[in-house]
Parts: structure tokens; sequence; C-alpha cells
């Protein structure tokens, strides 16, 4: 167990590497929305410093489905946290971005509830049950309510919105990988590259994920970096936690320290999404935007 969420961690560092390559580059990249989403992926795709980022990004997901293949959903959720500090720190330094003491607070308050995530993993009870048509219910429900920020106003013109999102689909992304490697599993009789076609959490998985990164890339043109990325990763982290829970029975911890720990941990992580939901600064216009308006 100690293995796999230390590949946890290298997968997380790797992420927060891989985005903070990708945000950089977002200031002289198109947004992807509307009937601009493939030529703005095209874009992307182009872009030799975007495509790193999705390479090193991609080493980070591999490192990720080794190890949520042996551990508990959830609890490689917790460690994957480790890179929202990184990430920020990097934006700090590198990025030049600042934030107000209500969105440190926020930061801090996340940092602080994957500590306290932390400390619960050791009494984590896992049952191995796999709920396939609660798992599509969740999924169902989880995404009308993620599209509830979508029509505040402040929220959506601030990516505050499609930053928590963007948090949505990867939290999806890590359920259906974990459906993915149970299903695997089942079947170990049959041929490797039948299983993976014949495999339906596969594509839900990379639509997932894909979807994330999309709407995450969106965020990051009209929201700081500090901000959509803790608000997305934060989001990630909960619905993993509730999704464990439910779909394949990752039970509270036995001791009470210990589940007071996780659920003082959810709280706290809510809490922190409220204070960086509250974000009102914005980013300067798009370059690319005022080329395009120029008519360059």
């Amino acid at each position: 167990m100690v293995l796999y969420l230390l590949l946890a961690i290298v997968a997380s560092s790797l992420m927060a590497l891989g985005l903070l390559m990708m945000k950089s580059r977002s200031a002289y990249l198109p947004v992807a929305a509307g009937a601009n989403v493939i030529s703005g992926v095209a874009a992307w795709i182009r872009d030799p410093m975007w495509l790193g980022g999705i390479a090193v990004q991609t080493a980070g997901w591999v490192c990720y489905v080794i190890a949520v293949s042996r551990a508990p959903v959830s609890a490689v959720a917790v460690m994957m946290q480790g890179g929202i500090g990184l990430f920020v720190i990097a934006s700090v330094i590198v990025l030049g971005e600042r934030a107000s003491a209500r969105e440190w607070v926020g930061i801090g308050a996340i940092v602080v509830a994957m500590l306290m995530l932390t400390l619960s993993l050791d009494g984590a009870a896992v049952d191995d049950s796999f709920r396939p048509a609660v798992l599509l219910t969740f999924t169902g429900l989880l995404a009308v309510a993620a599209l509830a920020p979508m029509a505040i106003a402040r929220m959506n013109t601030s990516g505050v919105a499609i930053a928590i999102l963007s948090g949505v689909a990867f939290g999806l992304g890590a359920m259906f990988t974990k459906s993915m490697t149970l299903d695997f599993t089942a079947a170990a009789a049959v041929p490797v590259a039948l299983r993976v076609a014949l495999n339906p959490y596969v594509y839900a998985m990379l639509a997932a994920n894909l979807t994330g990164m999309i709407l995450l890339q969106n965020s990051f043109h009209s929201s700081r970096a500090i901000i959509a990325m803790p608000l997305s990763g934060a989001m990630s982290n909960i619905v993993p936690i509730v999704g464990g829970m439910l779909v394949f029975s990752e039970r509270l911890p036995a001791e009470p320290i210990a589940a007071a720990a996780r659920l003082g941990a959810f709280a706290l992580t809510i809490v922190a999404g409220a204070l960086l939901a509250g974000a009102r600064e914005q980013l300067p216009v798009d370059p690319v935007a005022i080329r395009v308006a120029a008519g360059g």
C-alpha cells in the first residue's frame, strides 16, 4: 500500500508540472469552446510547450493508473492533491501570480484538508464490491449538479465555474479508471486487446479526462492558476471520496479520530471551495483575442 501511495505522489508531481507548462501558454493560445473546440485544441497541440505539458501529464497519469489499481481510489485521490501545493508555489514563483488574503485562506484550507485526509488513511476500510448501476446514477446526478455554477454570471465570467466543472470531470475520470481496472481483473482470461476494446469504462475514462483537460485549460484564460487549479483539484478529490463510498463500498475508517479527520477534511474542502469561488479578479484580455479583433 505504501509503495503505491508513493507512486501516487510521483504522479501528482508530474501532473502539477504538466499543468504549469500548459498554463504558461494560456495567454498565447485560443479558447476551445463552442464551434471552435476542434480548431482550438488543434492550436494547442501545435504548441511545443503545451504539448510537452501533455506528455508530462501522461507520464503522471500512467503512474496514477498503476497506483489506483492496487490502492483505494479515495486514498490515491488524497495523495494526488499534493500536486496542488506544488502547483500553487510554482505559479507564484514562475508565473508571478498573486492572491488576496481570502484566497490564500482558501488555498491553505485545501492543503490542510489534504493533510487531514492523509491522517485518516491508516484506518480506511475497503470492500471489494462494485456497483455499476450506482456509478451510472452518480455520474448523471453529478453532471447535472456541476452545471449549476455556470448559471451564476460572476462564477461563469471569472472562470471559476469552468474550473469546478473540470474538477468534477477529472473526479469522474478517477472513478472510471478504478472501474476499468476492476473490470480488467475480473476478465483476466480474456486477451488484453479485447479487454480494452470491450471495456466501456476505458472510453468513459478517456472522455471524462479529455473533457476535464479542455475545461481546465479554458479556465486558465479567465482565471489565475492559483484559483483554477485548487478549485479543480478540490472537486476532483471530493468526487472520488463520495463516489468511492457509494460505488466501491470504501467505508469510513473504524477509528473515531480517523473518521472525524476524513469528515472534517471533506467539510473543510467545501468551505475552501466557497472561499475560492468568490474570486472576482480576472486576467488581462487574451492576446489571441486582441489579434483576432484587430484582424491580425
